[in-house]
């Protein structure tokens, strides 16, 4: 009988048995994940997300559909509903680099009191708005800050946040091209 360990809010054993089931069945590991999108005027939109396919099987965990509102600030011409989608971005990159430290540092027997990151990207509009192809209608950068309260000294908390990096599915899709296919719908 195992005995369940809790760290940082994670339940390392159920952890470590998922991370031996994919060694032994690796077509656990892949996932789809889908979303549906409807505009709902101005700059505003409104995001579903419930169902996706992951561990060998249709996930039907959610009883309801998580929503995203998005929206634009005044100054972009929206009413401020929800964060614009490049903001969603920075929340996304965050949101990943937070789930992989946590979960990691709870495996490597980290306890983590506090964890905060603050992001800024810079951004031109003049692509996105058609007027230029000289800068791209994306981020041109992203800084990063984080604060790490743990009891682990700093080299480790650092050795980490560099395995943690390295292991971003958010960080790897905005660091790395990845193929995007677009069509009308009959």
């Amino acid at each position: 009988m195992t005995t369940q360990t809790m760290r940082n809010g994670i339940d390392v054993t159920q952890l470590v048995d998922t991370i031996e089931a994919i060694k032994k069945q690796p077509d656990l590991a892949k996932f789809q994940f889908r979303s549906h999108t409807t505009w709902e005027g101005g700059g505003r939109s409104r995001t579903q997300i419930k169902g996706f396919y992951g561990a060998g099987q249709e996930d039907t965990s959610r009883e309801a559909p998580i929503e995203l509102v998005g929206d634009e600030p005044p100054v972009l011409l929206g009413q401020n509903a929800g964060a614009n989608a490049v903001e969603a971005v920075l929340h996304a990159l965050a949101s990943c680099l937070s789930v992989g430290f946590v979960y990691n540092a709870a495996a490597m027997g980290i306890e983590v009191s506090s964890l905060d990151f603050d992001l800024e990207g810079d951004l031109d509009l003049r692509a996105f708005l058609g007027l230029t192809d000289e800068v791209r209608p994306g981020y041109s950068g992203i800084r990063l800050t984080y604060r790490v309260t743990a009891d682990a000294p700093r080299e480790k908390l650092e050795e980490l946040c560099e395995y943690v990096q390295r292991t971003s599915p958010v960080l790897d899709i905005i660091r790395n091209p990845v193929p995007v296919t677009v069509e009308l719908a009959d």
